[in-house]
């Protein structure tokens, strides 16, 4: 299949990291072999997440300098079989062109099922090098003004880039929080604002946030488990309703 996703936020703070990882689990589960990358440059934490913090010699910029091959920029989770991350660099100085990216990508994804690219948040240049090998997107958004402006500019940049397969993933919702909030009559009004179809509505629940920290994932359960598999389902072409597991 060799499908490419990048992953991509209009602001900080939607979530996306762990969308990606929680995706990943999920596709994992569902007998794929997934590779994470991570592209934040100078804000890493997928390694953190996976628990592979202290394993990490080599990043997707050592790959790409000649500092190593790139299969010895890659690392395998600890906790689950056929999910492995290359993390970026510490340095932001060592952001990679969009064409180097490419190419890198390219001769990765020959091995794995997915590619799951974590893009730093916004529409800045590294969010530019994240989008350019990329079969599709997933934007990640909040139903809140802030976040959702965000998401417009994503949406438009993705599509001056030529990537028309967009969804859009409203993630940390709660009903509650929505209505208190009342911004917006109802979803289907988030939905039109971001210009994007739906693809998955993540419910908002502190133990996904504590799993991430703690860099236990795919070893322990929450409500939105069933959401990203679904959404996992759903990447894979399965025609199934939308899953929400909430208030």
């Amino acid at each position: 299949m060799n499908d490419v996703i990048v992953v991509a936020s209009g602001k900080g703070g939607t979530g996306k990291s762990t969308v990606c990882v929680c995706l990943s689990v999920a596709l994992v589960n569902q007998n794929k072999k997934v590779l994470l990358i991570d592209c934040d440059c100078g804000m890493r934490g997928l390694d953190l997440m996976l628990d592979v913090e202290e394993d990490i010699l080599f990043d997707c910029s050592d790959a790409v300098c000649g500092n190593c091959k790139p299969k010895e920029a890659v690392y395998k989770s600890k906790n689950l079989d056929n999910l492995y991350l290359m993390a970026a660099p510490f340095d932001a100085d060592n952001e990679i062109s969009p064409a180097v990216f490419s190419e890198l990508v390219s001769q990765l994804k020959k091995s794995y099922d997915y590619v799951i690219i974590d893009s730093p948040a916004g529409v800045g240049s590294g969010f530019a090098t994240a989008a350019s090998p990329a079969d599709r997107a997933l934007i990640v958004t909040n139903a809140e003004p802030t976040s959702l402006r965000g998401a417009v500019k994503i949406r438009k940049k993705l599509e001056e880039y030529n990537i028309s397969n967009i969804r859009l993933v409203i993630n940390r919702f709660s009903r509650e929080q929505f209505d208190k909030l009342n911004c917006y009559n109802d979803l289907d009004e988030v939905i039109d604002v971001a210009g994007a179809r739906l693809i998955a509505l993540v419910p908002f629940d502190t133990r996904v946030s504590a799993i991430m920290q703690k860099g236990v994932a795919g070893l322990n359960w929450s409500p939105a488990t069933t959401v990203f598999d679904c959404l996992a389902r759903r990447i894979n072409g399965d025609n199934i309703p939308l899953a929400y597991i909430g208030d």
